[in-house]
């Protein structure tokens, strides 16, 4: 086991919460920077494990996102986790050095290109419910940490903040030297795109499960996006997160929507962050995928 090494908090995560975590091995965490692919990889893995497709229940609230902070009652959250008797999976966004990481647990780690994270971005601060900034802001205020900053419609100014931390390319750099682990497993968006189909079969045999060959069709069909928004209901309740729901949630998914956003400018801002953050080979995988690149060191 390599131990939690550093404490993230901000007004939506609080890692502090990874010390009241009772590992079991088997269990999978569904690892990712926000807006680049979590939920959809959450979905995978449920249907995966559930390959009937008679889930026990919604995929978020089945596989929780174990560190947020205010959207879900972290009591209840853990006496939920711990009543489980299948194989858990947990969300988290936490970069690795702030979660334990067990010989006996698996990781999957979604990545997708910053600037195609970004743009989805605005879309989530834009239909998130304002009660609920509120309710974060006020315990994040209270604990001197910064607010979550509720988009106004000046996507430059908002990039110009995001891109301060640009939280895709920090957390892909805290697992960067862990790929060629034998429990992590990389995934990128654009692959889940290009072949959703042979990225599901590895995901499954990374996670060692057996899928029988006629439920393959089924299995991949729940996952695509199309399937995901029209069974939202399955997915999780997102009225209570987001103005307009699922619809708001699921917008596009789509790749290359900065190229209509930003200026040439803030992506160069972008490259040098990149440059800065990312080793090469790194750089060349978040942009690219890896269905023609090697992850192994």
């Amino acid at each position: 086991m390599r131990p939690q090494q550093r404490i993230y908090r901000s007004a939506l995560i609080d890692s502090a919460r990874w010390t009241s975590y009772n590992h079991r091995p088997g269990d999978i965490f569904v690892c990712a920077s926000p807006k680049c692919g979590t939920t959809w990889m959450q979905t995978i893995v449920a249907s995966l494990l559930w390959p009937d497709g008679n889930f026990p229940g919604a995929v978020i609230e089945i596989g929780p996102w174990f560190d947020a902070r205010r959207i879900f009652d972290f009591d209840e959250l853990s006496a939920r986790l711990e009543a489980q008797t299948h194989r858990r999976f947990i969300k988290t966004h936490t970069p690795a050095d702030g979660i334990p990481i067990f010989d006996t647990a698996s990781y999957v780690v979604v990545a997708r290109d910053g600037r195609d994270a970004f743009v989805s971005f605005v879309n989530h601060l834009t239909h998130m419910r304002d009660d609920l900034i509120e309710r974060l802001n006020a315990q994040a205020m209270a604990q001197g940490i910064n607010p979550v900053v509720k988009f106004g419609g000046d996507v430059h100014g908002f990039f110009e903040r995001w891109i301060m931390d640009a939280p895709p390319l920090r957390h892909l750099a805290t697992w960067w030297d862990l790929r060629g682990e034998p429990n992590v497993l990389f995934v990128h968006y654009n692959d889940l795109q290009a072949d959703l189909e042979g990225e599901m079969r590895r995901v499954a045999a990374f996670l060692n499960i057996d899928i029988p060959a006629g439920r393959w069709p089924g299995v991949v069909e729940r996952c695509t996006f199309e399937r995901m928004r029209g069974d939202a209901d399955k997915v999780g309740n997102f009225q209570r997160v987001f103005e307009g729901g699922a619809e708001s949630f699921f917008f596009r998914g789509t790749k290359g929507r900065w190229r209509e956003v930003l200026t040439e400018g803030e992506l160069q801002r972008y490259q040098d962050r990149v440059e800065e953050l990312l080793a090469p080979e790194a750089a060349h995988w978040l942009e690219h995928g890896s269905i023609l690149t090697s992850l192994r060191p």
